[in-house]
């Protein structure tokens, strides 16, 4: 490294004393090792792994064939429609019978949609073939959806579907969502 050189000269005759050299501490390697270190544990340290939610689907048919229309029983089944506002109802009733009365709404708590899920597996003809559809809106929230996921795991069943939810059942959820609002806003005199 360079070092800056200082004359010690005052511009008076006379003796010439001998300079004492100031110590001098080269810091180039240490400024190298600093760098190796840094490219060392930037190399060798694990980053954040990414949380990844593994989400098994059936693989795609091969060729054009059609898949086979599979009539799900609906005393062996449940659907689930996750709502905005951390709101979830369910409902085991076909187009016919769905309405705002028969569309029931529960909490994500154990006392909650576990319990829904449980009793109607218990009443199902077919506990081996109970299957959950689960119908997220396009207000719900990823981690309602998760939270449903991880009901799945807790209350054991295997058999579940992920779908989209039927215009006839988003025309009666509309509607229930509409009257709950209605009903908590105060009438203004």
């Amino acid at each position: 490294m360079a070092e800056v050189q200082v004359k010690d000269n005052s511009g008076k005759g006379g003796k010439v004393r001998s300079k004492k050299q100031v110590p001098h501490v080269d810091l180039t390697p240490m400024v190298d090792l600093a760098f190796l270190l840094i490219t060392f544990f930037m190399l060798v340290t694990t980053f954040n792994k990414p949380n990844v939610m593994d989400l098994g689907l059936p693989a795609k048919p091969k060729g054009d064939t059609p898949p086979p229309n599979t009539e799900i029983d609906l005393s062996n089944s449940i659907s689930i429609i996750i709502g905005k506002d951390n709101r979830v109802f369910y409902h085991q009733m076909d187009r016919a019978g769905l309405n705002e009365q028969t569309l029931q709404e529960t909490t994500f708590d154990r006392n909650g949609i576990t319990k829904v899920i449980e009793q109607a597996k218990a009443n199902a003809k077919d506990k081996s073939k109970f299957t959950v559809i689960i119908k997220p809106t396009d207000d719900a929230v990823y981690k309602n959806f998760v939270d449903i996921l991880d009901e799945m795991a807790i209350t054991k069943n295997e058999i579940y579907g992920i779908t989209d939810v039927k215009p006839w059942e988003e025309a009666v959820y509309k509607k229930k969502v509409g009257e709950s609002a209605a009903a908590t806003t105060p009438a203004s005199n």
